[in-house]
């Protein structure tokens, strides 16, 4: 059995501006047993064999179908990480990391696939990012710009994910400060995600060494 304890948690909700939802995600408490809902308790829990997954999917907001994405996105994700699957995925750091790589590029493609079956549907996108907690380090996917981060009580709001878009770009090369990037008037320009008709998901991942007390926070 695990030595590793865990609470969780989940919600969305529309906002202020939009008549309609187009978040999506999904939680799984143990995926050696696919427990794919939210627990109904504030105990702490014992980590499963194959641990926890957290998943955000965020409909392009802009585009058709937005939640119609978001929605195949978490479906996917949700099928493929089944025991079965991830018997052989778990066997290394790489086997991990290339496992949840795969997977959201099979999520781009059945949102593709959906699309070109449906016209309504066109132009939809999401993003997606994902926090598979194993043993005792997270496993963070991601495409697009939804975030993971980490709360550490030594080190503070840590963000573990890096946005895919035009103002990180712009970070990157050193031509915008970090703190101007939500005020800037293209920070809704996203360079990669789920759906996009001309190139095909580049996901990216990282893995972080847990500690005593982590809040791991999606969004």
């Amino acid at each position: 059995m695990s030595d590793i304890k865990f609470k969780l948690a989940a919600g969305t909700n529309v906002g202020l501006i939009r008549q309609n939802n187009e978040d999506n995600f999904v939680v799984c408490s143990n995926l050696m047993t696919s427990d794919w809902m939210i627990p109904q308790t504030s105990e702490y829990t014992e980590l499963g064999e194959y641990g926890v997954l957290l998943v955000v999917a965020d409909g392009m907001g802009g585009a058709n179908a937005g939640e119609v994405a978001s929605a195949i996105a978490v479906e996917t994700i949700q099928k493929l990480f089944v025991p079965v699957q991830l018997k052989a995925a778990v066997a290394t750091d790489k086997s991990i990391q290339e496992f949840m790589k795969a997977v959201v590029k099979t999520a781009d493609l059945n949102i593709l696939h959906r699309s070109q079956e449906d016209s309504s549907t066109r132009g939809m996108g999401t993003t997606a990012v994902l926090a598979w907690i194993l043993n005792d380090k997270a496993y963070v996917c991601w495409c697009g710009d939804s975030r993971c981060y980490v709360l550490n009580k030594q080190k503070g709001l840590i963000q573990l994910s890096k946005d895919h878009s035009y103002v990180q770009e712009l970070v990157d090369k050193g031509e915008l400060n970090p703190e101007l990037m939500h005020d800037h008037p293209l920070s809704n320009v996203i360079t990669r995600f789920l759906g996009d008709i001309e190139k095909r998901a580049k996901p990216e991942t990282r893995i972080y060494q847990l500690h005593n007390g982590d809040i791991i926070m999606l969004c």
